[in-house]
């Protein structure tokens, strides 16, 4: 091969590397909005405040727990809520899985969810209760 060739070569995979790592972004973006974004890892939780306290936006956090029968009756309705609400951010943690994070957030009952604005709690539901999830939101989002 040519070097005129190899050069094409290295500028056309420097340029596919670059369009495949935009298109992931814009699909990374597009799949959090309408969703609820699990976080599994204690830097991914970091990231996710700090996109909140960027944001302004509302953040309700889900902390869960795979065992518990109450949190997967609501996580369907959760779900619904995000798909409603995509200026809302609906995170879930599982306490068995970042057992920090939910002694940093003194989480002591499943499901609790916190309202989060611009990093603190700002409002907070324990239990699988439908309608307190809603009136919270509501709440929340005529201040915003």
């Amino acid at each position: 091969m040519t070097r005129r060739g190899v050069s094409f070569c290295v500028l056309s995979l420097f340029c596919e590397k670059i369009f495949w790592e935009r298109e992931k972004s814009v699909r990374e973006m597009a799949a959090e909005e309408g969703q609820v974004i699990g976080v599994h890892t204690v830097e991914a939780w970091n990231e996710q405040l700090q996109k909140g306290n960027g944001s302004k936006k509302l953040m309700v956090v889900d902390f869960t727990a795979s065992w518990c029968g109450p949190c997967r009756f609501i996580s369907p309705f959760l779900a619904e809520l995000a798909k409603k609400l995509p200026d809302v951010t609906f995170l879930k943690v599982d306490v068995d899985e970042l057992k920090s994070v939910a002694q940093d957030w003194a989480v002591e009952a499943m499901p609790t969810f916190m309202f989060l604005k611009e990093g603190k709690i700002v409002d907070k539901v324990v239990g699988a209760k439908k309608e307190e999830l809603q009136q919270t939101l509501a709440k929340h989002l005529a201040t915003a």
